[in-house]
């Protein structure tokens, strides 16, 4: 089982919305270098509509850990397909997630806020002022409304929302649920509820979070009276008392509850695994939400893609577009595309023409697709990648001895060591660093060596030689980036792109040759 977020928070001061990071040899569907070429962090950014501080950090966790359960993902997708029918239970999950965007605040500042003391006043989102009466009130409030709200809810069929709020309700049998409800016991036996077995001797303390105790206020009443009844001498001055009394009843009875109840249940709470369960739940019910409100203020046609098992990847894609770009870019353009019974594709054409933002495209679909999410495109299907991969160059390390050539090399070779058949790889350029006859052997033998695993592959590369040849041995399909009256249209098209633009891409930045000439002839 994956770690909750509240089990990712413990160690952090307060919580973190982009708290799930990859790390070093994890067995994931992305691995770090992915991750960050890709850009999971900007299509977060594109896709976050949550609105509960826990939502978005499930939805960040789908996306930096995208699940390779075909039949996980899918009941996903049939929970946001009854959200889209069933609009009575969408209106009473949108109220919960609403009332619970206040509410979560409360319960962080109990779990993870700190104490200022008696006489300072907050001034930022993580201190508690007083002796925390207020704060546990409201955060034990909002986890007792959450569990009501939970049970109220309209009727439905999604084994997915079933499994989710079955979370919330499984906290409503629990330990921290009862102490929450209270009344909450401390005795030598420790903190216990009313579901505990209590004893009379010695007799327990009943927590209540209030700073005023009648019962205590009651007793020392009736002990001042006695005392003074028997210092008759000084009745006359008996409300002098009073003022010493409450300076020494505050922080007396307020630190106590404070050290003694409230710190100590705060930590039953934050390690309780049915509350950090609970916390889930609301998260990836805020997801579900999240993934809806995507698809509609996207601005481009979205669907939820066909999820199909099969040996070996696969993908199509009608008029898909990038998440990141084509959001409220009405003009952006959209293109078809097919890896199916093809295994490998290469992609030529001359820089600034759109090929890496078509793959990174491609990559983050996939991604998105994996998180059960909705995904830019007419009309899409494809298969779960155990593994998605994406090779972009990498400044090489000043002590690794190899230079750039073997730097690459050796991530290629670990991505192919670590992919299976349904594995999604993509490589922009191969074989940097090195002659051209040793980069068409070298990249020819990579490319060779993915089609014979079997996954689906894709290639950026500007060497038109090697797409030939890849061709000639009926490997690989050619695509190119087309162009029109020397400008890029940002459409795939079928074929191979012979054309440089360098000197198009030089005059626009100001550094062609004639900039040169006039720059040295300027300066004589």
């Amino acid at each position: 089982m994956k770690e909750t977020i509240l089990q990712l928070w413990a160690d952090l001061p307060w919580p973190t919305i982009k708290s799930s990071r990859i790390a070093a040899q994890e067995n994931n569907v992305l691995d770090e270098s992915a991750f960050n070429v890709i850009e999971v962090d900007k299509l977060f950014d594109a896709v976050n509509y949550a609105t509960t501080t826990v939502g978005q950090a499930t939805c960040y966790r789908s996306l930096s850990h995208p699940s390779a359960d075909l039949n996980a993902v899918q009941a996903k997708q049939q929970a946001l397909q009854e959200l889209r029918n069933n609009s009575a239970l969408k209106l009473a999950l949108e109220q919960l997630v609403e009332q619970a965007v206040t509410g979560e605040k409360s319960l962080y500042l109990l779990l993870f806020g700190k104490f200022l003391g008696s006489f300072t006043s907050a001034r930022n989102i993580d201190e508690i002022e007083g002796y925390g009466y207020l704060q546990y009130k409201k955060a034990v409030a909002f986890m007792l409304k959450l569990s009501a709200q939970t049970h109220a809810l309209p009727a439905f069929n999604s084994r997915y929302l079933m499994a989710v709020t079955d979370k919330i309700k499984a906290f409503s049998h629990s330990r921290a649920y009862a102490l929450m409800e209270g009344p909450v016991y401390f005795s030598e036996k420790g903190i216990q509820s009313k579901k505990d077995s209590i004893g009379f001797f010695p007799l327990p303390v009943i927590f209540k979070p209030r700073i005023l105790k009648p019962l205590l206020l009651i007793a020392i009443f009736i002990g001042l009276c006695v005392l003074l009844y028997f210092m008759a001498s000084v009745i006359p001055g008996s409300v002098a008392f009073l003022v010493p009394f409450l300076l020494v009843y505050f922080p007396i009875v307020g630190g106590y509850d404070r050290d003694n109840c409230i710190i100590p249940l705060r930590k039953e709470f934050k390690n309780s695994p049915e509350l950090a369960q609970a916390l889930d739940a609301l998260g990836q019910l805020d997801e579900l939400l999240a993934f809806i409100k995507f698809a509609d203020s996207f601005g481009h046609p979205t669907v939820l893609p066909t999820l199909v098992n099969a040996e070996h990847h696969r993908i199509n894609l009608v008029e898909a577009r990038n998440p990141i770009l084509a959001k409220d870019n009405a003009a952006y353009v959209g293109n078809d595309f097919i890896l199916e019974d093809e295994k490998v594709v290469l992609v030529t054409g001359p820089n600034s023409g759109g090929k890496t933002a078509f793959c990174k495209t491609i990559t983050q679909i996939q991604l998105l697709a994996q998180c059960g999410c909705y995904v830019p495109a007419k009309s899409a299907m494809l298969t779960i990648a155990d593994k998605i991969f994406y090779q972009a160059p990498e400044i090489s390390h000043l002590n690794d001895g190899e230079g750039r050539f073997g730097t690459e090399l050796k991530r290629t070779k670990d991505i192919f060591i670590s992919t299976t058949a349904k594995s999604l790889v993509v490589l922009d350029e191969l074989s940097e660093g090195t002659t051209f006859e040793e980069r068409m052997e070298s990249s020819s033998n990579v490319l060779n060596g993915f089609y014979r695993k079997g996954n689906s592959t894709i290639l950026i590369t500007h060497n038109h030689q090697l797409v030939d040849d890849m061709v000639k041995q009926g490997i690989g399909l050619a695509k190119q980036v087309e162009f029109a009256n020397d400008a890029p249209t940002f459409r795939l098209i079928p074929g191979i792109s012979r054309v440089s633009h360098a000197d198009r891409v030089a005059k626009k930045i100001g550094f062609s040759k004639e900039d040169i000439d006039n720059y040295l002839n300027e300066s004589k």
